[in-house]
């Protein structure tokens, strides 16, 4: 099968497609024949090194996926030979990585993909949706009627957290760099939309808050902005943070006089049992169309450095995800 392949961490030129091995399943797992993959930036964090701890070259990068199962293992009892699934794969034992025509998989990591989705969205799930329902309900227990700043929403998480959010009965702020990304948001049911870009969208979300600030922030880039966020929390308030690539400098004093949080959180940090009802939530959605993955980009396999490159430029709005031939 086509692959790509990274033999040492560095920049987006050492994903290189090669040809290897079709994987066979064994006790408890399947294999999934892969129609559009999800390209995330915690895959580029673990390319550039960040995660050595937990993956070293060689490996197939990616975890998001979605497809048809193309073969199933012994012990293997919800899953059946041409089931159309998504894939929630992360680097522990017994995944393959998502950037190939096929992953192998264990049965937990493989579910059931809404009829009404394509593959391209199903490629959108784990990492874009989990996240926001991990972020937005498990890590920040946000109720009905709290105003939520999504700090960089025009991404693939940043859709996924305000369609979240707005089903959830929040009152959503969201905020993008650019023009298109900013319609794209106010298209998804944000409230209020402001460009980051400008130092005066942090008086207008006082302004929008009648000074009091917003409930919780979802943050995107807490290497930039966790400490222009503290300043702009209401008593009581949640930031979750779920992406940084370096260091910040903040004042802890923000936090004591508003008694505010600062949450962590990390897909590949989640319980069997907070998985299954982050998987059983974002169905729903699915279902019900509340929740709607929006595709920015279709890349071939081969084109998974361009990918990444346009994905961290944010050259494009919505979800990337690559196509294997």
């Amino acid at each position: 099968m086509k692959s790509i392949r990274v033999h040492q961490f560095g920049d987006p030129d050492v994903l290189r497609l090669e040809d290897i091995p079709d994987p066979a399943p064994g006790p408890g797992q399947v294999v999934v024949r892969l129609k559009a993959i999800g390209v995330n930036p915690v895959d580029v964090s673990i390319r550039t090194g960040a995660y050595r701890a937990t993956v070293s070259p060689p490996y197939t990068p990616g975890s998001d996926g979605a497809g048809v199962v193309e073969a199933v293992g012994a012990e293997v009892r919800g899953l059946r030979i041409g089931d159309r699934v998504y894939i929630t794969g992360t680097t522990s034992p017994g995944f393959t990585g998502a950037y190939a025509e096929l992953a192998l998989c264990r049965e937990q990591q493989v579910h059931p993909l809404v009829e009404a989705l394509s593959f391209a969205q199903g490629a959108t799930i784990h990492v874009p949706y989990g996240t926001a329902y991990r972020a937005i309900v498990q890590r920040a227990a946000a109720r009905a009627g709290e105003t939520v700043l999504v700090h960089g929403a025009s991404g693939g998480v940043g859709v996924a957290s305000t369609q979240l959010a707005r089903s959830f009965g929040l009152r959503v702020i969201g905020t993008s760099g650019s023009e298109a990304g900013r319609r794209l948001v106010e298209e998804q049911g944000a409230h209020h939309v402001l460009d980051h870009g400008q130092k005066e969208h942090l008086d207008e979300i006082l302004k929008l808050t009648a000074g009091r600030g917003v409930d919780l922030i979802l943050e995107m880039a807490a290497h930039q902005n966790l400490g222009d966020d503290l300043s702009v929390i209401a008593p009581g308030g949640r930031v979750v943070v779920i992406g940084c690539r370096g260091t910040v400098t903040v004042n802890p004093r923000e936090t004591m006089m508003r008694e505010a949080s600062i949450l962590g959180m990390h897909m590949g940090n989640v319980s069997p049992a907070d998985g299954k009802a982050i998987w059983a939530g974002l169905e729903a959605g699915f279902s019900q169309r509340t929740l709607w993955p929006v595709i920015g980009r279709e890349y071939p396999l081969e084109q998974a450095a361009q990918a990444q490159k346009d994905l961290m430029e944010k050259k494009a709005c919505g979800k990337l995800v690559l196509i294997p031939g």
